[in-house]
């Protein structure tokens, strides 16, 4: 995908004039910087790296854990590995620049006029840059540290001096993107600090010219290219946590102490930035909720380590995060599956098969303890006792809450919970973050419903960023979504894969969040007026002698055309006759089923795999698709036009 001149423009308006004037600094560095080699790494003596973990954390791994972790270690060094859906098996020797999934290789040169958004030139940038992150690294760090087995630690550092040969600073694809820079730097870290009882450790680091010019370089890089202004979104807090967790553990250069009290200072404002008050990240991407969570905790640890004060606003920020993921989680603890997401972390010590919000509900609870009415967390995991070993107790002046949230009015989202497990996720909020919206979705008033954990009405996830626009398109477009159509457009106006140029607004007009499970009915209503001068407004209640969910669309305006959609989960098999669709899944070797009754006044019809246009699918993950049933109603509104959906719940 290149981005055409139109794109450049569109961008360019989103921009307000002190990004334009820091945009136009850092093309001028660049420029400077490619007609002069890169300068060498100030003489480091005497470097040594103190950021150990405390005796006995290695031994508070659980077991179950850590034989996951080992497991994908094996893996690992058999060269076997998957990454957004393509397996590979060529990781004991890997090719930094080569992607699997297209079978090109990305083109050398000076970093910056390397075109890594055009899959035709370079393949998929993401294919290529996540083995990179060297999270894969961590993990066998992490296997050393709990077997002692050098295989382990001796991989690692053929992997790193590879990479680092392979990859000289401003040289190549590695170097285009600060989220990169600052995940790698997060990594090197923690694979410095697993490796600590083995004996080439310091060999591999701080006695390492080359692994020395590295760290300096990266956090160089970091401190000339920030993201600015509209981009200043989760990638400022990787770029500023990885650089924040360098400067504490590597603090080894004459800039390390400049960089950790910039880098700490970026933390604390784009954290907070980046934060409702309510504590759910303002991208409205839920698995950004947990890449941000993840990197700042990290941040954390470092400091504590290092024994570098942290603001307490730092902390505050943490805890309200992880109150508000505790409030919105399913009963299987599964969160809402709202925005983008492309798989990202912050920091990888586990094995497959770990549940990532359990994991952070877990580090939730050792480090701030978990109220009375958060979801128990059942299974294990590594990452929680490493972090917690390096955290302090921190006394924070707070008042969490009292019960269990259901209705975040700053972000738009509420929760509504009925019997049977039924949990429903309502969005009436804001399009999305900054004026760019990066990783919003068209998806204003729509649906996510669930019962006992399985997707009914599913959000369709993702799926692509780059390469695909065809597929982009359709994964973020209103259609694309359990809401309502107007003739043929979306709610929001898209300026390109990361760019919306007009935002739809949202108002929740009611939030009643009773207790279904306890004989109430829970309600919900809200507008948003993408479609000037029409307006959609929608209500939803949840009533539990039924165990029903009412849906009523109206469109209050002129007559314009229809589609109203409902998207079911992978799970969920449809028998749709007229406008009755009789729905059947298994849960756990048990038979469940629903009826979903839908407006006569449009006429139904299902769709499942299609392709042109895309129509019927899901992404359980980034890179990855399965057909899946959408049913889709075609019609007219007219003048104030109501539309009753009933969908419920057998046995």
């Amino acid at each position: 995908m290149t981005m055409s001149a139109g794109w450049y423009l569109r961008r360019l308006s989103r921009m307000g004039p002190r990004e334009v004037g820091g945009r136009v600094g850092d093309a001028v560095r660049r420029r400077r910087w490619r007609s002069a080699p890169p300068p060498a790494c100030p003489s480091v003596t005497g470097a040594r790296f103190t950021a150990v973990l405390p005796a006995g954390t290695i031994a508070a791994v659980p077991p179950d854990a850590a034989k996951r972790l080992l497991a994908e270690a094996d893996r690992l060094m058999d060269g076997h590995a998957e990454y957004f859906g393509v397996v590979r098996d060529d990781l004991t020797d890997p090719d930094w620049w080569y992607d699997p999934k297209t079978g090109r290789r990305a083109p050398g040169g000076y970093a910056f006029d390397v075109p890594y958004r055009n899959e035709v030139a370079v393949g998929d940038i993401k294919q290529i840059w996540e083995p990179s992150r060297h999270q894969y690294l961590t993990v066998l760090a992490a296997a050393y540290a709990i077997t002692g087995n050098e295989r382990y630690a001796e991989r690692v550092a053929e992997h790193l001096r590879s990479w680092w040969t392979a990859n000289p600073p401003l040289r190549g694809v590695h170097w285009t993107s600060g989220i990169e820079l600052g995940i790698r730097l997060l990594s090197w870290v923690w694979i410095r600090r697993l490796l600590d009882g083995w004996p080439g450790a310091a060999t591999l680091f701080e006695d390492n010219p080359v692994a020395l010019h590295q760290i300096w370089h990266h956090q160089r890089w970091l401190a000339a290219f920030p993201s600015r202004g509209s981009s200043a979104n989760n990638h400022v807090i990787a770029e500023a946590a990885g650089q924040f967790a360098a400067a504490c553990a590597f603090g080894w250069f004459p800039s390390s102490a400049r960089w950790r009290a910039d880098a700490l200072r970026s933390l604390e404002r784009h954290l907070r930035g980046n934060t409702f008050a309510s504590g759910l990240n303002r991208e409205l991407a839920t698995e950004y909720h947990g890449l941000v969570l993840e990197l700042a905790l990290a941040a954390v640890a470092e400091a504590d380590a290092a024994g570098a004060p942290v603001p307490a606003s730092i902390r505050l920020v943490l805890l309200r995060m992880t109150d508000a993921l505790a409030a919105v989680v399913d009963n299987r603890l599964r969160p809402p599956r709202q925005g983008d997401a492309d798989d990202g972390h912050g920091l990888v010590v586990d094995g497959a098969g770990t549940d990532r919000w359990a994991s952070l509900l877990a580090t939730g609870d050792a480090v701030f303890g978990r109220l009375a009415w958060w979801p128990e967390v059942t299974g294990t995991d590594v990452r929680t006792p490493l972090l917690a070993a390096l955290i302090k107790p921190a006394e924070l002046s707070v008042t969490r809450p009292a019960s269990r949230p259901a209705h975040f009015a700053d972000a738009g989202l509420t929760i509504l919970r009925g019997p049977g497990e039924i949990w429903c996720r309502c969005d009436g909020g804001p399009h999305g973050f900054l004026s760019i919206a990066a990783h919003a979705h068209a998806d204003a008033l729509s649906v996510e419903v669930r019962h006992d954990g399985v997707d009914v009405l599913a959000d369709p996830g993702t799926y692509c960023y780059h390469g695909q626009p065809e597929w982009r398109r359709y994964f973020r477009s209103t259609l694309g979504h359990n809401t309502l159509r107007l003739d043929g457009g979306d709610q929001s106006v898209s300026g390109g894969p990361f760019l919306w140029t007009r935002h739809a607004r949202s108002r929740v007009l009611v939030a009643d969040t009773s207790d279904a499970s306890s004989g109430g009915t829970a309600r919900w209503c809200a507008e948003h007026d993408g479609y000037r001068p029409s307006v959609h407004r929608r209500r939803v209640e949840l009533t539990a002698a039924e165990q029903e969910l009412r849906v009523v669309d109206e469109v209050r305006g002129p007559r314009r055309a229809v589609r109203l959609a409902f998207h079911l989960g992978p799970a969920i098999a449809a028998d749709l006759a007229g406008n009755r669709a009789q729905l059947t899944w298994t849960r756990d070797g048990e038979d469940r089923s629903a009826v979903l009754v839908l407006p006569g006044e449009l006429s139904w019809r299902a769709h499942r795999g299609e392709t042109e246009p895309p129509l019927g699918w899901y992404s359980a993950g980034f890179g990855r698709k399965e057909p899946t049933t959408t049913l889709i109603g075609t019609g007219f509104a007219d003048g104030v036009q109501g539309f009753t959906t009933v969908l419920t719940f057998e046995g």
